[in-house]
C-alpha cells in the first residue's frame, strides 16, 4: 500500500511540474511574445524542489495520503506563475521562499517523528503562541505595513509571526481540549432545547474571544482574529458535540464584531469599503473596484495568460491574486482553485476521521479549518462577500511567512496521516472516551 501511494503520488507531481511549466510558457507568450530563456532551468528547478518533497514522503511518512503534496505542489506553482507574470523581483524571492517552504517541510518531518510528542508541550506552545501574537506589539520590533501592524523586523529581515502561531495555537488548543473534553462536556443550564454549559466552562471560549479582540484592535488585523476564533470554537464543537458551544461562540462574535465596529475607526472603514467601494473608487475602495473589473473582466475563460492587466490592482500578489486568476484564466479558473483547495480540505477531514487517538483527531481537524477557512474568508474578501481581511491566499500569495508556515502545516498533516495508516485499530479511545 505504501509504495503504491508514494508511486501514485510522484507521478501526480509529475503531472503538476508538467501544467505549473505550461502556465509559465503560456504567460511568458502572452506578455512578451516569446518562449522564456530560462524555461530549462525552471523545469529542473521545479522537478527537484517536487522530487525534494517526495523523497521526504517516501522516507520519512510512507504511508500517508499522497494527494495533499500533488495538490499543495500545484497550488504553489500557480501562485508563482501569476508572481512571476507580475514582478520578476518578486518572483526570485517567491521562489527562494518556495526553496525554504519545502525545506521546513522536510525539516517538521524530520523532527516530528511522532506527533503525538507534541501534546506534551502543549503549555510550552501556548506560550510561544502568545509570543507570538503579541510581537508585532512590541516597540522596535513589530512594523506596520498597509495599515495592519502585523510584522516583525529583524535587521533586514521581515515576518509575520501570526502565521506560525496559528500553527502552535492549533497544537495547544488541541491538546488542551483533549486534556479538558470531560469537563467542558458537562452540561448545565437547558434552554431552548439545548443543553448550555456552565458559566465557569465558557472559560475558554472567552479567553479565545478576548484574544481575538486583541489581535483586531491593537494589530488592526480582522483575519487572524477571526481566524483564531473560528479555529478554537471548531475544535471545542468537534470534541464535545455539543451545538450550544456555537450558540455561545456566535453571540460573542457576532457581539464582538458590532462593538469593533462601533468603536474603532479601521475596522468601520473596511465594512464601509465593503459596502460601497463605489462610492470612492479613486480613493479608499479602489483596490476593490480594480478586483471586481478584473473579475468581470475575466469572464468565463479569461483574457488568457499574461494578457490581462492585474498590474492594475494595489498589492496583487498579495491580497488579490485571486482576482488576476480570474481576469485571466476566468471563471474556470477560480473554479480550479477552489476545487484544489476543496479536495485539499476533504484529504484533511478524512484524515481526521481516520484518526482513533483524539489528539490526532482534534489536531488534524483544526490544521484544516485553518487551511480551508483562510482560503475562504480571503476569497470571500476579494468577491465581497466579506469584508476584506488582508490575509494570504494559502500556498498561492506572494509572502515568506505564509510559505513556510503551510508547508509545515502540510507536513504536521502528512505525519498524522501515516500514523492513522500505521496505527491499530482499537488500540487508543476514540474521542469522547477517557484516555
Amino acid at each position: 500500500m505504501k509504495s503504491h501511494n508514494r508511486n501514485v503520488e510522484f507521478f501526480l507531481l509529475l503531472f503538476v511540474a508538467a501544467l505549473v511549466v505550461t502556465g509559465y510558457i503560456l504567460a511568458s507568450l502572452g506578455r512578451s511574445s516569446s518562449i522564456p530563456a530560462n524555461i530549462v532551468p525552471f523545469l529542473i528547478g521545479i522537478l527537484l524542489l517536487l522530487l525534494l518533497a517526495h523523497l521526504a514522503v517516501r522516507k520519512f511518512a510512507p504511508k500517508a495520503d499522497f494527494s495533499l503534496l500533488p495538490l499543495a505542489g500545484l497550488l504553489n506553482g500557480i501562485g508563482y506563475v501569476f508572481i512571476a507574470r507580475l514582478d520578476t523581483d518578486l518572483a526570485g524571492l517567491q521562489a527562494t521562499w518556495t526553496l525554504f517552504g519545502v525545506g521546513a517541510f522536510v525539516v517538521t518531518l524530520v523532527l516530528v517523528p511522532q506527533i503525538r510528542r507534541l501534546e506534551q508541550y502543549r503549555y510550552i506552545l501556548m506560550t510561544l503562541g502568545v509570543i507570538l501574537l503579541i510581537m508585532p506589539l512590541i516597540p522596535g520590533l513589530g512594523r506596520e505595513i498597509n495599515g495592519a501592524k502585523i510584522w516583525v523586523s529583524l535587521g533586514s529581515i521581515n515576518f509575520q509571526p501570526g502565521e506560525f502561531a496559528k500553527i502552535v495555537l492549533a497544537v495547544f488548543f488541541s491538546a488542551y481540549i483533549v486534556e479538558k473534553r470531560d469537563v467542558l462536556a458537562v452540561s448545565g443550564l437547558r434552554r431552548f432545547g439545548m443543553s448550555f454549559p456552565e458559566l465557569r466552562h465558557l472559560g475558554p471560549i472567552l479567553l479565545a474571544w478576548g484574544i481575538s479582540l486583541v489581535v483586531m484592535v491593537a494589530e488592526k488585523d480582522l483575519g487572524s482574529s477571526l481566524l483564531f476564533f473560528t479555529l478554537f470554537v471548531v475544535l471545542l464543537w468537534i470534541s464535545t458535540g455539543k451545538s450550544s458551544y456555537l450558540v455561545v461562540s456566535s453571540i460573542l462574535f457576532f457581539g464582538g464584531a458590532f462593538l469593533a465596529w462601533s468603536q474603532f475607526i479601521h475596522v468601520k472603514d473596511r465594512v464601509d469599503i465593503w459596502i460601497r467601494p463605489f462610492d470612492g473608487p479613486a480613493g479608499d475602495g479602489y483596490q476593490i473596484v480594480q478586483s471586481s473589473f478584473a473579475l468581470a473582466e475575466g469572464g468565463l475563460t479569461g483574457t488568457g495568460m499574461g494578457v490581462g492587466n492585474p498590474e492594475n490592482i494595489p498589492e496583487v500578489e498579495t491580497d488579490f491574486i485571486f482576482a488576476a486568476i480570474g481576469e485571466e484564466l476566468g471563471l474556470v479558473g477560480t473554479t480550479a482553485v477552489l476545487i484544489l483547495f476543496l479536495l485539499m480540505v476533504g484529504s484533511g477531514l478524512k484524515i481526521s476521521l481516520a484518526s482513533i487517538r483524539p489528539f490526532e483527531k482534534l489536531l488534524s481537524t483544526g490544521l484544516t479549518t485553518l487551511l480551508g477557512f483562510q482560503a475562504f474568508i480571503i476569497i470571500a474578501g476579494v468577491v465581497r462577500l466579506l469584508p476584506l481581511t488582508g490575509v494570504t491566499l494559502p500556498f498561492v500569495s506572494y509572502g515568506g511567512s505564509s510559505l513556510l508556515a503551510n508547508w509545515v502545516l502540510l507536513a504536521l498533516l502528512l505525519r498524522i496521516s501515516h500514523e492513522v495508516r500505521t496505527s491499530q485499530a482499537g488500540n487508543t479511545p476514540t474521542i469522547g472516551e477517557a484516555t
